[in-house]
């Protein structure tokens, strides 16, 4: 005979120990900042889209970066 076991708790729908992480807020940079791309390398933000992109002349290019920059750093 196997011994009871007991039945597994659910959590609550308003447990604070089950929510989602909130997302990290994101970077704001305005033109002429200088950034950094783990890809692309130093830059300088040439015109910013609001929460949407930024445009940064990297020397030879420029690209169009969109949000949330994981990769583009603030100088």
């Amino acid at each position: 005979m196997k011994p009871a076991r007991a039945a597994t708790r659910r959590p609550l729908p308003t447990s604070p120990f089950k929510a989602p992480p909130a997302p990290p807020p994101v970077e704001v940079f305005a033109v002429q900042d200088r950034v950094s791309h783990d890809k692309y390398g130093l830059g300088l933000v040439v015109a910013v889209e609001e929460d949407v992109a930024v445009l940064v002349d990297f020397g030879m290019e420029q690209r169009r970066i969109t949000s949330p920059y994981p990769k583009l750093f603030k100088l």
